[in-house]
């Protein structure tokens, strides 16, 4: 399965037969993705499906046991987070992973870390960048995070990722366990970040809000990528329809 393709050049990233497995279990199998810059694509599928192993691995925070990552048409080693991200990849894992007792401010300054002991000195800039998108952490700036609402936290992982200045930006499960409407305004921003140039590879479960913020799509099943397409088709496939779209509640997949 080859993606999207728009010309000639390289996609951002090119996902080629990824294996990941748990010891003798195949967790994924054979997957295979593009994202082209300037893109927002989604990887939607139920629990348990392998998507955050997908990401995981792409990272490089687990082993793969087969496939290559291209990043900017470069081959990613394996296992090399701080490469990953000094290339100008960032993650936000479905656990927001926050310190609790630091302030807002601060978290935001250990986004930038990397940067930082790479020489650059720009992180007053970014964190007035990050402040922009989200006014609510400007406003409790001083806040321990661990007092912030979950749709807060949330913001507060989406900025602190900002921080590093990544071209690529990957986003596990960011509507977990957050109100219908904190939902909507979550998926508004993630529109929005691609605005600014930033790049976004999605898994979600809720694959109605995921869709319609998406340009393309994936459908992961079992391990393996069963469907793939321009995100409005995807929307209006029977499977995806009858597997993930029909069951959702309506309130649960508001429009974002």
């Amino acid at each position: 399965m080859s993606g999207p393709h728009t010309g000639g050049a390289a996609p951002m990233l090119e996902v080629s037969g990824l294996c990941v497995s748990y010891g003798k279990v195949e967790a994924l199998h054979e997957a295979c993705l593009r994202v082209e810059d300037g893109t927002i694509v989604t990887v939607i599928g139920p629990n348990g499906a392998g998507k955050t192993t997908m990401l995981s691995a792409i990272m490089g925070l687990l082993p793969r046991t087969r496939g290559e990552v291209r990043f900017f048409g470069e081959a990613a080693p394996e296992l090399e987070v701080e490469h990953m991200v000094a290339r100008g990849m960032g993650l936000v894992p479905e656990s927001r992973a926050l310190f609790g007792e630091l302030s807002v401010a601060d978290n935001l300054l250990l986004g930038a870390f990397a940067r930082h002991r790479a020489g650059a000195r720009d992180h007053a800039e970014a964190m007035d960048r990050v402040f922009g998108i989200f006014p609510r952490l400007k406003e409790r700036r001083g806040q321990e995070a661990g007092t912030l609402s979950g749709g807060e936290r949330q913001m507060l992982a989406l900025g602190r990722a900002l921080m590093a200045r990544p071209r690529l930006l990957m986003l596990d499960e960011p509507s977990l366990g957050l109100a219908p409407l904190i939902v909507k305004e979550i998926f508004r921003i993630i529109g929005e970040l691609k605005r600014t140039g930033v790049s976004i590879l999605l898994v979600e479960q809720n694959a109605r809000a995921a869709l319609q913020v998406a340009d393309y799509g994936y459908v992961l099943e079992n391990g393996e990528i069963a469907l793939e397409g321009p995100a409005a088709q995807l929307a209006h496939d029977p499977r995806v329809i009858e597997s993930y779209l029909g069951s959702i509640n309506h309130a649960e997949g508001a429009r974002p």
